[in-house]
């Protein structure tokens, strides 16, 4: 009888669980669409290509022979892997999507997939990345102006904090 009423509340177990499964493979797959409709596996595209020019720099700074152009190529392999185990997209993918998963229902996973796919969404795609370049380079230029003025008011506070030396008592 233990036994049944054992194999009775795994069997509930199993079939009530089974509804949250496919919720969250659904939810996965949701955030999966979006984020492959995003490129979301292009993240790194910008960290491999500094690392590719920081590479590319040092060969010109040592003033190596066009012949050892390979050398170069081998190690920029090497760090194209080294970027793989750390930031490829088999690496991230399964961590954009819980991050995904965490901040947008499945609803709205959909509704974000359903716009990428219109024309308005495929334009925003396109043209997020000058944007966001364009929005860092405004940000930047006025930022400048600001620079002073902070590096003033941090050597003023700096000052005001610094214990003041106690004024040298006269030797009688």
């Amino acid at each position: 009888m233990t036994r049944l009423r054992a194999i009775c509340t795994a069997v509930a177990l199993v079939c009530a669980s089974s509804p949250v499964f496919a919720d969250t493979a659904s939810h996965n797959a949701s955030a999966e669409e979006f984020l492959t409709l995003a490129h979301a596996d292009k993240l790194g595209t910008p960290v491999y290509m500094q690392v590719q020019q920081m590479f590319a720099q040092r060969f010109e700074q040592t003033k190596a022979p066009e012949s050892k152009k390979a050398t170069l190529e081998t190690y920029q392999a090497k760090a194209n892997a080294a970027l793989d185990q750390a930031i490829g997209w088999k690496k991230l993918k399964p961590d954009m999507v819980k991050l995904y998963t965490s901040n947008f229902s499945e609803p709205e996973l959909k509704e974000l997939v359903s716009f990428y796919r219109s024309p308005l969404g495929k334009k925003v795609l396109e043209k997020m990345p000058q944007l966001t370049q364009q929005s860092a380079q405004l940000t930047q230029a006025k930022l400048e102006s600001a620079v002073p003025v902070v590096n003033k008011l941090l050597a003023d506070m700096t000052a005001e904090l610094e214990p003041k030396a106690a004024p040298a008592k006269k030797k009688p």
